[in-house]
């Protein structure tokens, strides 16, 4: 974490694409994504005619919600990597740097993110980016680990690398870049075990934890609107991006006359 006056920047490394497929196709990561994708379906409202953004790994996600949108689009982050999405029609993914999407301002209804604010270079800019992309009244869901659950304490899974955040972190950030906190949820109350036994009473463990320990889920999930009221400071944003080729063809050499 690097501090310059009251600037904050968290370091962290993205989860490498290969991790997370690897986990989203294991029977932990199934599991895990059948819960985060019942507490997001409880509230995701239908939005007409709908332009939906994923930022982050949001491919098991989206796939539930694309039929009922206008078109979805899958950003991953360079630091990532990138996966081809959809698998049965045209690509509908884009590598690209969270601080500077490559959409106009106010074209997007809604932006889901998953596996991307914990590892966010700097949460605030990531959070302003969107602010600008979204529409108005736009709204942004945001799925990220729980700095008090199990599942922030475990390495074996994706939700166990970035910055884990609390309900009042996340919400305090949301506020500072102008949007207004909504409805909430919460998902991953079963341990992280890979032991079937454990994994068998997965439905127990979710009923009975959103019931009676709820600030301890694994995830927590916010839904917030873009604030019209009070707009953003204009400035002119220099991009910190030092773009380096894979490839740097030199050319063929020449040789002189005679040598």
């Amino acid at each position: 974490m690097k501090s310059n006056g009251r600037l904050i920047t968290f370091m962290a490394m993205h989860a490498d694409i290969v991790d997370l497929r690897q986990f989203y196709h294991s029977e932990l990561g199934r599991l895990a994504e059948q819960s985060i994708a019942m507490a997001l379906s409880s509230i995701w409202s239908r939005l007409p005619e709908e332009r939906l953004v994923g930022l982050g790994y949001v491919v098991p996600y989206l796939d539930r919600f694309r039929a009922d949108t206008e078109r979805t689009f899958a950003f991953m982050p360079a630091g990532q990597g990138a996966v081809n999405w959809p698998v049965d029609s045209v690509s509908a993914t884009a590598l690209i740097f969270d601080e500077e999407l490559p959409l106009p301002d106010s074209s997007i209804d809604r932006v889901l993110m998953v596996h991307s604010l914990e590892f966010a270079e700097s949460p605030r800019e990531t959070l302003k980016e969107l602010w600008r992309v979204l529409a108005p009244g736009g709204r942004l869901v945001i799925v990220v680990p729980n700095r008090r659950g199990v599942w922030a304490r475990m390495e074996h899974t994706p939700f166990g690398s970035g910055r884990p955040y609390s309900r009042g972190q996340l919400t305090s950030l949301l506020r500072e870049t102008n949007f207004t906190p909504g409805a909430t949820a919460e998902a991953l109350f079963f341990p992280p075990s890979k032991l079937r036994a454990v994994l068998r009473l997965r439905r127990a463990f979710e009923r009975v934890g959103r019931t009676l320990w709820p600030a301890f889920s694994g995830v927590i999930i916010v839904e917030a609107q873009k604030r019209l009221y009070q707009g953003l400071p204009v400035a002119v944003r220099a991009s910190r991006r030092v773009f380096v080729p894979v490839l740097a063809p030199r050319g063929i050499p020449t040789t002189r006359d005679g040598a």
